[in-house]
């Protein structure tokens, strides 16, 4: 488990601000302690300092997961978010979704035209946990 390097940290908070936007300091500076991302075998956690620490006493190889996984890294270094962050961007977000048409175009659009791209759900995660690897 390692820091985010620069340009890794850079690639996450792209991605997070097309969701949440300038909230993302919420996320690392809360009310209950000091919270930060790690990687761990391409993918990125988000845990409490405290836990960090506790983390510490593990070998790298020994240690499956640790905290809350975002995302991952692909091959290509694109970020993906995972499900398992939606319940801490839901209280920040403007609106999970990415808009198809703009606001203009949603007003004379038919009843049945995509205005918003799928993202995620949570009951979409629970609806297909037998089949997730």
């Amino acid at each position: 488990m390692r820091p985010l390097t620069d340009e890794e940290t850079k690639i996450m908070f792209e991605k997070l601000s097309k969701y949440i936007g300038e909230n993302i300091k919420l996320l690392v500076d809360r009310p209950d302690g000091t919270y930060c991302f790690r990687l761990h075998s391409d993918r990125v956690y988000y845990m409490s300092e405290k836990i960090l620490k506790l983390a510490t006493n593990f070998s790298r190889d020994k240690l499956v997961s640790v905290g809350t996984c975002f995302g991952k890294f692909t091959k290509t270094s694109k970020f993906r978010l995972h499900i398992t962050a939606l319940d801490f961007l839901a209280p920040y977000a403007k609106g999970f979704g990415v808009a198809a048409k703009s606001t203009q175009e949603c007003r004379r659009m038919d009843p049945l035209s995509i205005v918003v791209f799928h993202q995620a759900d949570v009951g979409e995660f629970i609806r297909n946990e037998d089949t997730l690897t």
